[in-house]
């Protein structure tokens, strides 16, 4: 069971790598990735290091290609695909059909990942993809529960990844709009929605609010533990209450049901945040990787340990965490 950690930087990768990660991912500084945010990612030169350190630690490296090409310039996205086959990447995930013929035809060596903003979550889909571009693993989209990712590999023969640990959103993998009515800019073009040049603390009157793009988004009491501010999981007014209107923050945690989503017949384990810092890249990759190891060592002994759940709570959006759709009968 692989245990795949995000890297937003060389400092994130190095974390990873250093606290158990079987393998890696990152993108490139610039649009053609889905975390775009200012400060982060690599550029060539970085890459050909954090690859070279991953692969002196017997760690696999896999960069990410996962927005889509642009009507006025695609250049951009072409060029990083052959950058990953110049690198010698173990792995280019992408999403886009285009991008995907062309790297199939320009790199048959390179493997394919089907990124899960391609979401493909059926068979048919799946074997679409692995037919027309011989794709080697695809990442699946959170919207699958356990027994139906046992159902799904027991029809396909390509490789599956699904999401371990991280931030949930309430869209189909991240083809989201919201952000771009209050900042201009949206994961779809620019990859990244709640970009840091948009967003505002302000501490007035003994409370916390936050702003998008000058939108106020929250409003937070003292001392109450404030999320990173993004359209979706904002606090706004609606049928005469202030809430959560579309999603509370929280993130996505298996490690309660670890054992069912091995058995269904996962090869890789992924842990999102590229945009998170290298301590939370180390922290949920060195919890992540005990835990599986503890569930091989002894399969019908394994518990999530209360440490384990306490730690990664200490992480997660809303000091909190659920199952998300794994165990969700309202899909």
């Amino acid at each position: 069971m692989e245990v795949l950690a995000p890297a937003g930087n060389l400092p994130s990768l190095r974390a990873a790598v250093d606290n158990g990660a079987d393998a890696v991912y990152f993108g490139f500084r610039d649009a053609t990735n889905a975390r775009n945010f200012e400060g982060l990612n690599f550029s060539e030169s970085e890459a050909v290091q954090g690859i070279d350190y991953a692969r002196r630690h017997g760690v696999k490296a896999n960069v990410v290609l996962n927005t889509f090409p642009q009507v006025n310039d695609p250049s951009p996205w072409y060029r990083a695909v052959d950058a990953a086959a110049r690198l010698k990447a173990d792995a280019i995930i992408l999403a886009n059909a285009a991008l995907l013929r062309y790297c199939r035809e320009r790199h048959p060596q390179l493997p394919i990942h089907l990124s899960v903003q391609a979401s493909a979550s059926n068979a048919e889909a799946i074997r679409f993809y692995q037919r027309h571009f011989n794709i080697a693993r695809v990442i699946l989209p959170r919207v699958l529960t356990a027994p139906e990712i046992r159902a799904l590999h027991e029809k396909i023969d390509v490789e599956l990844e699904v999401f371990a640990f991280g931030g949930l959103c309430v869209m189909a993998e991240g083809r989201c709009h919201l952000s771009s009515f209050v900042t201009g800019v949206s994961p779809n073009i620019e990859g990244v929605c709640s970009p840091a040049r948009a967003v505002r603390f302000e501490n007035t009157d003994g409370k916390l609010r936050t702003r998008l793009g000058g939108a106020l988004i929250a409003e937070y009491a003292e001392g109450e533990d404030a999320a990173y501010p993004t359209i979706c999981k904002g606090r706004f007014e609606a049928n005469d209450r202030v809430y959560h209107v579309m999603e509370e923050p929280g993130s996505l945690n298996i490690l309660e049901i670890l054992p069912q989503v091995i058995e269904a017949g996962v090869s890789s384990l992924k842990i999102e945040g590229r945009q998170r810092t290298k301590s939370y890249v180390g922290t949920v990759t060195k919890i992540l990787r005990q835990a599986v190891d503890a569930y091989y060592e002894a399969p019908g002994a394994y518990r999530a340990k209360p440490a384990w759940l306490r730690a990664l709570n200490a992480t997660s959006e809303g000091a909190t965490h659920t199952l998300g759709t794994y165990e969700e009968s309202w899909q």
